[in-house]
């Protein structure tokens, strides 16, 4: 391979350069043009079936197959957040409230601040987000300063934390609310009028078509298996790899690469996990497209090689086995 500008510079740049030459960080229109409109399909007809099959426990069926579309949309959003649709800010803040805000009762800007604060710094128990101590305490440290309801559940967190992820769907709704309430969010009223006609709208259908004793049941049957979607695709991919606190920063490579995990399974879990099982990858190149994760894979997984760098890589279950491990580890002092 001819040596680039890119392989006299850091451990990344020689990757990057590599990368770059095989054309993987280019844009797949075509890909996400089908890609969106073949969700946009099956979510339109899971409505029109919904209202085909009326007042009947039936209905469950699509509250299922909506749990699934939901995650399908929220993973679409996730890469209009990173702009591997688009190249531009613009058209991708478009796209991206309408899915997340409109689509599922997400709040697109409140998620892009989170999931941005996470990339920077994965795993970090001060600065990513995602490891903050909350219901869930991630490292023994967090699990001794723990008080009040996170230190009761956290006991048996590994043990609750499948259950628990029923409630996820509405965290999601809860934390976006509030983030259209304070000030500070951009584009905050336009946030909050797609949010709340997203709520009038889902909730109008609902108990428009179904008995109330129905609806309720329907809601929860498709916020609670949206949440455990969500929660089986995203939990793999960190929980269970090293945590840094402090100082603690390595190189932009080796923070990405040492607390990431790859989750094998072939196509399925390819279109499961929106490309996320390639999690790796994507977070040393969150701009590239999904379809070109997989063809990144064995050139990362080379590179790290030649450089003595860990890749981590395992199956779906025991991805969420070693999560489930970490969770109980990590609340060992709570049951001594």
């Amino acid at each position: 391979m001819p040596t680039t500008q890119a392989e006299t510079g850091s451990d990344f740049a020689r990757l990057a350069g590599r990368v770059k030459q095989a054309g993987l960080l280019n844009r797949r229109p075509g890909y996400y043009a089908l890609r969106a409109g073949l969700v946009t399909a099956l979510f339109a007809y899971s409505w029109a079936l919904f209202a085909w099959i009326g007042d009947s426990w039936a209905a469950l069926v699509v509250a299922v197959l909506l749990a699934v579309l939901f995650g399908q949309i929220a993973l679409l959003s996730h890469d209009l957040a990173h702009r591997q649709v688009f190249r531009t800010r613009r058209p991708s803040e478009v796209a991206g409230r309408i899915a997340g805000n409109l689509g599922i009762g997400l709040s697109y800007g409140w998620w892009m601040d989170k999931h941005t604060r996470h990339h920077a710094n994965p795993n970090h128990e001060e600065l990513d987000p995602d490891v903050a101590p909350d219901i869930l305490v991630w490292s023994q440290g967090q699990a001794r300063a723990s008080r009040g309801l996170p230190r009761f559940i956290g006991r048996h967190q590994a043990v609750l934390f499948f259950p628990l992820l029923t409630l996820e769907g509405l965290n999601l709704h809860w934390s976006s609310i509030r983030a259209v309430l304070r000030p500070g969010l951009k584009q905050r009223w336009l946030e909050a009028a797609l949010l709340f006609t997203h709520f009038a709208v889902y909730l109008g259908a609902v108990f428009l078509v179904l008995s109330p004793v129905k609806a309720l049941v329907f809601i929860a049957v498709h916020q609670g298996l949206w949440g455990v979607y969500l929660g089986s695709i995203f939990a793999p991919n960190h929980k269970g790899m090293p945590t840094l606190i402090g100082g603690e920063r390595p190189d932009f490579l080796r923070r990405q690469v040492l607390t990431s995990r790859n989750v094998r399974g072939g196509r399925f879990v390819d279109v499961a996990m929106g490309g996320l099982n390639y999690q790796i990858e994507h977070h040393l190149f969150p701009s590239m497209p999904t379809p070109h994760l997989r063809l990144a894979q064995p050139i990362v997984r080379r590179y790290c090689a030649e450089i003595g760098v860990p890749y981590s890589e395992t199956g779906l279950v025991d991805s969420w086995a070693q999560a489930l491990r970490h969770l109980h580890e990590a609340s060992t002092p709570l049951r001594h």
